[in-house]
């Protein structure tokens, strides 16, 4: 899912330029929106992609990226209304650079030729980065709410989709972009405090880039080497369920990761540091309020909720009987399957339980059980 604003730009352009009859520009048309859309979902990506293809799935599936970690939020109307005032206010003339510079309010000749310093919209912006408003004006491309005018020289433009936000008829929510980790002057593996199992897959990982002659990450990224140390994967069919690790890349390399992590059974799962935004989901539990209302609250759907607390509870910030209210009994079989199937997704626990516990249950409990290692 790493894309940037000029990769919506050429996409957009190769479309417009792609010598077919409408109809097929329209079908294209809603492919890319469908791709681009999927790309900034906040929701299961698995819902999402099924129900593209006339498909359902009642609840979120727990094993895609949005699942596993659910991306932080935030109430982007104002700043979208900014954005947009902005476009609207310049002509619908100028690119997403100069329409940032205008937003910051920086004094340069262009903008001062133009007169737009003396726009209501100079200098508006100053409580986002340049990078930060590039991204939300990349996510409004992507979203329908702006266009490009190829023909007007990468000009950007309003489309209808806009105006109910302009209007404040329409509220906005969008992730926030990533921030690359910094590496910190210890190494990878302090800074991920993987320890000696992550070091062990690294090695392993670079024997075999090495020997093929092509980067590490071609044969995992870090992402997926993350997941193998937490989750520690008994089996190849467990291996197999672990983000990046695809049927080809199971049959060539999954033996030797496997020998790698059944070569340190001992060494606890690393946590995962807590995020902001699941610590204000844990505070506003801690006073008083339901998963529910403490979604409500925030704008979020209440998965995204359960996922936060269920992050708290991994970093030891919450207790499992602070965010669900389980009889002895049925904790203990939910353990109990957990331990059955130890490094499979949550749907093989969520049938193995005849779907009589929701997934954002067994969400905690997992966390619960990975806290106490």
């Amino acid at each position: 899912m790493a894309y940037g604003l000029q990769d919506v730009i050429t996409l957009r352009q190769m479309q417009q330029d792609y010598g077919a009859a409408d109809q097929q520009k329209r079908i294209e048309q809603q492919k890319l929106d469908a791709m681009l859309g999927l790309c900034e979902i906040i929701s299961c990506r698995r819902q999402a992609l099924l129900h593209y293809f006339g498909d359902s799935l009642d609840e979120p599936c727990g094993n895609c990226d949005n699942c596993l970690t659910p991306p932080d939020t935030w109430e982007a109307t104002v700043a979208a209304q900014k954005a947009l005032s902005c476009v609207y206010r310049t002509e619908q003339r100028f690119g997403v650079t100069y329409l940032v510079d205008v937003l910051l309010g920086k004094r340069n000749e262009r903008i001062s030729r133009f007169g737009h310093d003396s726009l209501s919209t100079f200098g508006i912006g100053t409580e986002l980065t340049a990078s930060e408003w590039k991204a939300l004006f990349r996510q409004l491309i992507a979203s329908g709410f702006l266009s490009v005018d190829m023909e007007g020289h990468g000009g950007i433009k309003l489309t209808a989709n806009a105006k109910p936000i302009l209007r404040g008829e329409q509220s906005l929510t969008l992730r926030k972009p990533s921030k690359p980790a910094r590496r910190s002057s210890k190494g990878a593996s302090a800074a991920k405090g993987h320890g000696v199992l992550w070091e062990a897959l690294r090695q392993h990982r670079k024997g075999l880039a090495d020997a093929q002659g092509v980067p590490a990450y071609v044969i995992f990224n870090d992402a997926t080497l993350a997941e193998l140390v937490e989750q520690k994967p008994q089996t190849l069919q467990a291996l197999g369920t672990i983000s990046g690790i695809g049927a080809r890349k199971l049959e060539d390399y999954g033996e030797g990761f496997l020998a790698v992590v059944l070569a340190h059974p001992d060494e606890p799962a690393a946590s995962a540091p807590v995020g902001s935004s699941a610590l204000e989901s844990a505070a506003l539990l801690r006073q008083g309020l339901t998963p529910e209302q403490v979604a409500e609250q925030r704008g979020l759907v209440a998965n995204t909720v359960y996922r936060h607390l269920s992050d708290a509870i991994q970093g030891s910030e919450l207790a499992l009987e602070e965010v669900v209210n389980l009889d002895p009994a049925t904790l203990a079989q939910i353990r109990a399957a957990f331990e059955q199937f130890p490094g499979q997704g949550l749907k093989v626990v969520f049938e193995a339980l005849e779907g009589r516990i929701d997934y954002p249950v067994l969400h905690c409990v997992r966390a619960s059980m990975a806290a106490k290692g």
